[in-house]
């Protein structure tokens, strides 16, 4: 009785924890026998047919929903037992923890229902959701990047909508049986959109740094296996329909690669230690699109689960450093955290070395496997070029990220207390530092899909790590000592650290126009000839017509009067002189 009353005194954030990791367990051996088994069971109720198409709610068990749902529920599960402690203070804690929760059953439902009308119930709930949890610190710079965020994935919700459209031809909106027709081009294209809007690539790239508004526990949550990677789930999904068509593939890759390659270069110009973990993920989505812009979907799905481990810990690490540090995120007042913080800072560095694709953790699996493809396939020298280029920009900023925060000089601010023995925070981290030094190995030896083998030269082989050891020594080599003056600006430096002006261009040109037109609209139309022709027009006409006709029959009746005086005077006058 006493546990009973015990668990209902805890927070709402520790309860849905518990629930999420009762959830992820319990759906680990199912798992598991999906895998294995390699089945998918589909269920599907017709809700209402007629003249031949027929609108039914699917629901699809297959191992990719199911693994995806459990990666997505266990880090979630980490996630809010992480906002117990962080959000504490925070009293508005259960308003949180339901958006959190809806945010999570939202993602759950596109993974699970193969139909894209009924597919918009998941995708759009993240959608509102999203934006509900950006501008969660309700100030006027979390609703700018709110309204970014929202805009920039309506135009993938639009895309959603007309792909229903132009799925009406064939009669149904399953995902799994799509053939071609005359609609199929504009039909992949839609989708094609709809999966680069989520996921932000080019150029829809702005609005993923500008989302680190919402609190950091949303961010580890969206960045890792939410929101982001909604856009590629969507893609491998559609995968055998989208494969059919020729530009499907080049097209993609060199989207991706470009996305790749523009976040790495901008994480290397950034100080704000959130904005350079987001494009780190950024930069990863660009992987994940390219292992699909090469033809292969499992590897995409490989690393989307690798990745969504460690790039949570890596939130959750930098969120426990941000909330010791006098909410401070600018890297250049941090340092010397190794000595004040070795747990955290010691699984800041494995998620870091996940994320470069040191030997042996999860991330070398998937990430060595899709470069080891892109070598293998029939790409230009130029796109391999620029791969394994921005692969060494990984290793230059999460090198750069660590001397700066972790290794370099203390340059703190006066009141500040960093401590690791906060166990709600130390529990969601060391579980998801743990999953990730294991959960690559385990999968590509158990999960057949996520293994290839790939015959290359020697020289090629160890490519992929010579580059990467390349990046982090260069970025040793050009770190300086922090400094907290002012930096000189000039135009290649603004080009790099402002993501190639698109976030610039992604907000103030593309609404400048509209504001101005609606301005002159308003001037002209509002307050110029409708003024003149409308209500107020009319109101001044019967008004200035109403007074002269007073002025009329005002002056009328005194002249009148004038007449009959005079009349009458006059006939007084004549009367006298006769």
């Amino acid at each position: 009785m006493k546990l009973f009353q015990g668990f209902f005194k805890l927070k709402s954030s520790s309860i849905s924890s518990f629930m999420l990791f009762s959830y992820a367990l319990a759906l680990l051996p199912l798992t598991t026998y999906f895998f294995m088994t390699n089945k998918s069971i589909m269920m599907e109720w017709e809700i209402f047919s007629t003249s031949s198409t027929n609108m039914s709610l699917s629901l699809i068990l297959d191992p990719v929903g199911i693994s995806f749902s459990n990666v997505v529920c266990f880090i979630s599960a980490c996630v809010m037992l992480f906002s117990s402690s962080y959000m504490s203070t925070d009293i508005f804690l259960s308003r949180f923890v339901a958006l959190v929760m809806m945010f999570v059953l939202s993602m759950n439902l596109l993974v699970f229902i193969p139909n894209i009308a009924a597919l918009l119930i998941g995708w759009d709930g993240l959608g509102i959701v999203s934006f509900a949890l950006v501008i969660y610190y309700q100030n006027p710079k979390s609703l700018s990047a709110g309204m970014l965020t929202a805009l920039a994935n309506r135009i993938g919700d639009v895309m959603l909508l007309l792909s229903i459209g132009f799925c009406v031809i064939q009669g149904h909106w399953n995902i799994l049986l799509m053939w071609q027709n005359d609609f199929s081009p504009i039909l992949a294209f839609c989708v094609v959109v709809a999966g680069m809007t989520k996921s932000a690539q080019i150029p829809f790239s702005s609005w993923l740094p500008a989302a680190m508004a919402a609190p950091t526990p949303v961010s580890a949550l969206v960045h890792s296996s939410t929101l982001v990677t909604a856009g590629v789930f969507i893609l491998i999904r559609f995968f055998p329909f989208l494969n059919m068509f020729k530009g499907f593939k080049t097209s993609l890759l060199f989207i991706s690669v470009l996305t790749l390659l523009m976040a790495g270069i901008g994480a290397n110009y950034e100080y704000d230690l959130k904005k350079v973990i987001a494009l780190s993920t950024l930069s990863q989505l660009g992987v994940m699109m390219m292992s699909l812009g090469l033809g292969m979907p499992f590897l995409a799905l490989f690393h989307l689960y690798t990745h969504a481990l460690f790039k949570a810990m890596l939130f959750l690490c930098a969120g426990a450093i941000i909330h010791n540090n006098s909410n401070s995120q600018d890297l250049r007042q941090l340092g010397n955290l190794w000595n004040q913080m070795p747990l955290t800072v010691s699984c800041l560095n494995v998620a870091n070395l996940a994320l470069c694709g040191a030997p042996f953790m999860s991330g070398f699996y998937s990430k060595d496997l899709i470069l080891e493809t892109s070598l293998q396939s029939p790409s230009n020298f130029l796109m391999l070029l620029l791969i394994f280029l921005a692969t060494g920009m990984t290793a230059a900023y999460s090198i750069r990220l660590s001397i700066y925060a972790l290794w370099g000089h203390s340059n703190h601010m006066k009141i500040h207390q960093n401590f690791d023995e906060d166990t709600k925070v130390t529990w969601a981290i060391m579980l998801l530092s743990i999953t990730s030094i294991f959960i690559g190995k385990l999968m590509q030896m158990n999960i057949l899909q996520f293994t290839s083998s790939i015959i290359l030269p020697l020289t090629h082989k160890t490519l992929t790590l010579f580059v990467t050891f390349a990046g982090a020594w260069l970025a040793i080599i050009i770190w300086q000592s922090p400094k907290l003056t002012q930096i000189k600006t000039n135009k290649t430096l603004s080009f790099n650290s402002l993501m190639w002006f698109m976030a610039p261009l992604s907000t103030q040109p593309i609404m400048l126009f509209p504001l101005n037109m609606g301005s002159s609209l308003f001037k002209s139309l509002d307050q110029g000839w409708l003024e003149i022709f409308g209500g107020q027009g009319i109101f001044n006409l019967t008004k200035i017509s109403s007074m002269s006709n007073q002025t009329i029959q005002s002056k009328m009746i005194s002249s009148f009067i004038m007449m009959i005086l005079s009349s009458v005077s006059m006939i007084l006058l004549l009367n006298t002189l006769m």
